[in-house]
């Protein structure tokens, strides 16, 4: 693949770096959950933006099954519906897989715009697998929490891509 006029070479993400990242991210999701009281509508899913981030960046560590497997561990966590989270996730991972190559091509906030239906469509599969069983309506803040997420998009790729930028062997000679 032809890289964008620009853009820096980069060092291959460590296997242990992803999965600390996503294991990281996954107790995060637990102590907000925990701190909120219950899962509210606009408190932005964390650990869907850091698996649509590696699904994107490295399809062939992250993809459906891992998607699915952390998210019967929210649903678990959640005690919700088993499965919610873990459709939610496959769909945000099966839609990141089909947009990764194009993706990349886009500056930071363009990529924030072209994940937002993204995660759109993980708060609106959520809501109709809440629905269907028949929960009450959580209201209109959950349209506040794929916002969010799109928001925190730029910021999770800077953060994310740090340890991949960084110089293996900086050497004077060698401009790569």
């Amino acid at each position: 693949m032809i890289m964008p006029r620009g853009q820096e070479l980069l060092l291959p993400a460590s296997p242990w770096f992803i999965w600390a990242t996503l294991i990281g991210n996954l107790f995060l999701n637990m102590i907000l959950a925990m701190w909120a009281d219950a899962p509210s509508a606009w408190v932005p899913d964390l650990l869907c933006v850091v698996l649509a981030f590696w699904t994107i960046h490295q399809p062939r560590f992250v993809g459906v099954a891992i998607a699915f497997g952390f998210g019967i561990a929210m649903d678990i966590h959640h005690t919700s519906l088993l499965g919610q989270h873990a459709l939610s996730y496959t769909w945000v991972s099966f839609c990141a897989i089909m947009i990764h190559r194009r993706l990349l091509w886009f500056p930071l906030m363009q990529q924030a715009a072209q994940v937002f239906p993204l995660f759109v469509l993980s708060h609106a599969s959520s809501l109709v697998v809440q629905l269907l069983a028949g929960h009450h309506w959580p209201g209109w803040g959950l349209l506040l929490a794929p916002c969010i997420e799109a928001l925190l998009w730029p910021i999770v790729s800077i953060l994310l891509l740090a340890p991949q930028r960084r110089a293996h062997d900086p050497d004077l000679d060698r401009p790569i």
